[in-house]
């Protein structure tokens, strides 16, 4: 290759900057607003998947707190403890002249 032809690419970058400014400018923010869309919707979509995630969640844990309640009020059933009391425990009640009673004053 001889001096006298001229590098390609050094034409190309000179016409770009010179010539071609404006295009040049719009392409590289045209780029740049495309990257933000793709990283912005990204970001949502694990937002998305993090919540849909969480709401699961929280319906087990609203069953397994919905099935704790029953639970809770089955076993403090006053019949209940009674009938463990006597069966279990041999307990009986006291008869009202062997109740002691107080009072707060």
């Amino acid at each position: 290759m001889d001096q006298s032809s001229p590098n390609l690419a050094k034409l190309i970058a000179k016409d770009l900057v010179t010539v071609g400014r404006l295009p040049l400018i719009l392409m590289l923010l045209v780029l740049g607003s495309a990257l933000g869309v793709v990283y912005t919707t990204h970001n949502t979509r694990i937002a998305v998947a993090q919540k849909d995630k969480t709401l699961v969640t929280r319906e087990k844990l609203d069953d397994e707190w919905r099935n704790l309640l029953i639970e809770e009020t089955s076993l403090a059933d006053s019949s209940r403890v009674e009938t463990i009391a006597k069966n279990d425990l041999n307990m009986e009640r006291p008869d009202s002249s062997k109740e002691v009673t107080f009072s707060a004053q």
